[in-house]
């Protein structure tokens, strides 16, 4: 029984009430009259019981959820919303997708949207839900442990692992020696045809965006169009790419640098690829975040908050070391041994938080014909 339901029988009872308290019918219409008043006491004090019930949780009353937008797989992050709802009895209903696609839809749907919490796959989302206001801040507390460079200047979005642009090339018949300094570099004829890139991947989308920011609108075009002339393989994601690579379809290719790591577990270190990371800051070495923020029109915040904490705990971010061979943003937990170090990498300096233009990026890529 519905409370809509409880209410309504509670007026019908207060009207019969109502009038029998008026009506004085000796005999049997008085008897019948008290009767229907009794019946009436009766289902007011049943309706009452089951809106207690219903108000303190009984057995009708729907579990504790929270619903993510998710740009990260199921295949890489099912399990851990699997192990938070066991160690929560909170249930996650997630919806997947890229992180263009979401945080679009979270624009669209506006206070109506259903999530509670983005999961982006790259910075360059949740800066784009930033600049909007629909992300609310996160605690202090929490966002203490987290290195500035991995979060949002205004708190209000939280990187929980890293990842590197890699140049991923086939050891077989590339020399490291044979690779340019700097990802501008492969606009040198000498690649004409051999390389593969994703150019719809949010990943790249925030690499492209990070030219715009650093060398500007002129150099990134001049780029991208260098590469285009040099007839590159086209392929829907990172994964594609690194295939690609390990069977020699490409000589190159622009990824994630972790992406190498599950071809290497899955087919062993014959797999003949390997990652290369341009040295000096360079933008082909660039770290990025997959991180979260939570909706500002959520209407259970400390639910979602609780499944940030959980992201950034010590069991979270050794999955995401182990298991995804990202690098852990909680300092004390180490990467894959194979994984050179932040440091190591000499990242270039960029704000994450600067690459929120991701609209940009795609209005230039249309410009010069790339969709």
């Amino acid at each position: 029984m519905t409370i809509v339901t409880i209410v309504a029988i509670l007026k019908i009872m207060n009207i019969l009430l109502a009038l029998a308290s008026r009506i004085r019918t000796p005999g049997v219409e008085g008897t019948l009259v008290r009767r229907i008043a009794h019946i009436g006491v009766l289902a007011i004090l049943v309706a009452g019981s089951l809106v207690a019930t219903a108000s303190c949780g009984g057995s009708d009353g729907a579990e504790p959820s929270i619903t993510v937008y998710s740009a990260r797989s199921q295949q890489l992050v099912g399990k851990l919303f699997d192990r938070f709802q066991a160690e929560t009895g909170i249930d996650v209903q997630v919806r997947y997708g890229g992180s263009g696609e979401l945080a679009s839809t979270i624009l669209e749907e506006g206070e109506n949207s259903p999530a509670d919490l983005f999961f982006a796959q790259d910075a360059g989302a949740l800066g784009a839900l930033e600049a909007e206001g629909v992300l609310r801040r996160l605690p202090d507390e929490l966002l203490r442990g987290i290195d500035s460079a991995y979060q949002s200047q205004n708190g209000v979005w939280v990187g929980v692992s890293g990842r590197a642009r890699s140049v991923v090339f086939n050891s077989d018949s590339v020399e490291i020696g044979e690779l340019p300094l700097s990802i501008l570099g492969f606009t040198d004829p000498v690649w004409k045809g051999r390389i593969g890139w994703p150019p719809t991947n949010a990943s790249f989308l925030s690499f492209v965006t990070a030219l715009r920011v650093v060398y500007g609108e002129d150099q990134a075009r001049d780029w991208l169009r260098g590469i285009i002339a040099n007839q590159p393989h086209r392929y829907k994601n990172n994964s594609a790419v690194v295939q690609a690579v390990g069977v020699g379809e490409v000589d190159v290719g622009f990824a994630n640098h972790y992406y190498l790591y599950r071809f290497l577990e899955e087919n062993g270190p014959e797999f003949p690829a390997a990652n290369y990371f341009p040295p000096n800051g360079d933008l082909g070495a660039m770290v990025n975040v997959a991180g979260v923020g939570v909706l500002a029109a959520s209407d259970t915040p400390e639910r979602a908050v609780r499944l940030v904490e959980y992201l950034l705990s010590p069991e979270a971010q050794k999955y995401f070391a182990d298991t995804t061979y990202e690098f852990p943003l909680v300092p004390g937990i180490p990467a894959d041994p194979r994984l050179p170090s932040v440091d190591e990498l000499q990242v270039p300096d960029l704000k994450l938080g600067d690459l929120k233009d991701i609209q940009g990026t795609l209005d230039l890529m249309r410009e010069i014909g790339m969709f």
